[in-house]
């Protein structure tokens, strides 16, 4: 198939929509409102099911349901959106039911602004809802990665019986890029054995997570850690480029590692030894890999758009042994290419005066 020209907005919804998406369920909240619109129109055309909740709250109940039932299940938003539902998320969790969301980041905290940020890492990667679970959460840095992330969701979802985030900031949602959408996969999927049904021939099925005796919730909870585990192992995904010499590497992720990337490419070309690593999955973070590259490095310098919250993670893996540093814009704002290489360079003179 040829490249298009995609919105970001539009490639979440039409991949998602391409990846099999039976039903979806959502609240217009911006910056990923065009992704509700598109659904609203495409899903109606393939007499599939699309829904405008009342809110947030009830747009993830409404996921939960769906997902107990066997299909392919979506939702949207964006920040003080996922915090609405994290209720929800938890429910889904402890039910191992699969299902997508997809958070289109925007500045915080509280209704903020519609700009774009990465305010959420902490939100979807530490605390998508109560109890001692985690989702998968990937992270795009470009429409194609949009898409082909979407698709991969609905897969480890229904893999793992799990919540898996795609989360991108604003700036991936609202860009439009030259993208290759997949092949439209064939319905119905084939139900589940776990699905509520309804059938009358099979045995009675049951989709809970109510747990009102200890050992009945401790061995569910062993059960997801142990899954958990598993994801940790198999999972893991990352890009890095440059890291085999560098002195300094840039860990950064989505928009953010594009702005890196650039000032990578400009400081390489001056000769400067500076490389580049990009988690791709925020959970399971690529910790071993991570480490590995700090290893070989001097330095890492994380670049955000927030105030430092993957900087935690960088700096539990390789902190103890490497000076870690934090370039990050707040409120809304990319960082500039020039403002990451002025940082860089300033590390590099650093390290060379400590020798």
């Amino acid at each position: 198939m040829s490249k298009q020209l995609l919105k970001g907005n539009v490639a979440f919804a039409e991949a998602a929509i391409r990846a099999g998406c039976e039903a979806y369920f959502g609240y217009p909240i911006t910056p990923q409102t065009e992704l509700l619109e598109h659904m609203s129109r495409r899903m109606i055309e393939l007499n599939r099911v699309f829904l405008q909740a009342e809110s947030e709250v009830a747009a993830i109940n409404m996921v939960y349901g769906a997902a107990a039932s066997g299909v392919r299940v979506m939702t949207s938003s964006s920040s003080p959106g996922i915090s609405l539902m994290q209720e929800g998320f938890s429910y889904i969790a402890g039910s191992e039911v699969p299902a997508v969301i997809i958070d289109v980041m925007r500045g915080g905290p509280g209704l903020g602004n519609i700009q774009p940020s990465q305010s959420d890492y902490n939100q979807v990667t530490k605390t998508a809802g109560h109890g001692d679970f985690h989702p998968i959460v990937l992270a795009p840095a470009n429409v194609q990665e949009a898409i082909d992330l979407t698709v991969l969701a609905f897969d480890l979802a229904d893999k793992y019986l799990t919540l898996v985030f795609v989360v991108a900031d604003g700036a991936i949602g609202q860009m439009m890029e030259p993208a290759e959408l997949p092949p439209m996969r064939e319905l119905p999927f084939e139900r589940p054995s776990w699905a509520l049904t309804g059938a009358f021939n099979r045995k009675r099925n049951l989709v809970n997570s109510l747990y009102m005796g200890v050992e009945g919730l401790e061995a569910l909870n062993f059960k997801l850690q142990a899954k958990l585990a598993h994801i940790q192992r198999e999972e893991v995904r990352y890009e890095t480029q440059f890291v085999e010499d560098a002195d300094v590497v840039l860990v950064a992720f989505g928009t953010a590692a594009r702005v890196a990337q650039t000032a990578v490419q400009r400081l390489r070309r001056q000769g400067l030894k500076v490389g580049l690593f990009r988690p791709i999955t925020l959970w399971p973070f690529p910790e071993a890999a991570l480490a590995e590259v700090a290893d070989k490095s001097k330095a890492l310098l994380v670049v955000e758009m927030n105030a430092g919250q993957m900087l935690h993670d960088v700096r539990q893996v390789a902190g103890i042994h490497k000076p870690v540093k934090f370039l990050g814009r707040i409120g809304g704002r990319i960082p500039l290419p020039e403002e990451v290489e002025h940082e860089t360079e300033a590390l590099l003179a650093q390290l060379a005066v400590a020798v």
